[in-house]
């Protein structure tokens, strides 16, 4: 019998253009303020910048996409929470 898997764990690994879904956003936000700034700017010096920055920026990406453990830093919050005091004074002795 065929198994198949959960449709939230295919969702996880899910890749446009060999980037998952949070980057691909990115490099289409940079792509369509670079289509703003071609507009805009009447420099072809401008066009090759952008088509440079890019084209950097997906090499980036992919990479970042491939090894995510590049991404993932020290977590915010501890992993327990304790009302003992931390500081070395004994109020109640006196």
């Amino acid at each position: 019998m065929k198994k198949y898997e959960v449709h939230k764990d295919i969702r996880k690994r899910a890749v446009i253009m060999g980037l998952p879904i949070s980057l691909f956003a990115l490099m289409m936000t940079s792509v369509i303020g670079s289509l703003l700034l071609i507009i805009f700017s009447f420099s072809f010096l401008v066009i090759i910048m952008v088509f440079l920055f890019n084209g950097s920026l997906y090499a980036v990406l992919t990479q970042l996409g491939k090894h995510p453990a590049l991404l993932h830093f020290k977590k915010v919050f501890p992993t327990t929470i304790s009302n003992k005091r931390e500081s070395l004074f004994h109020y109640e002795e006196n």
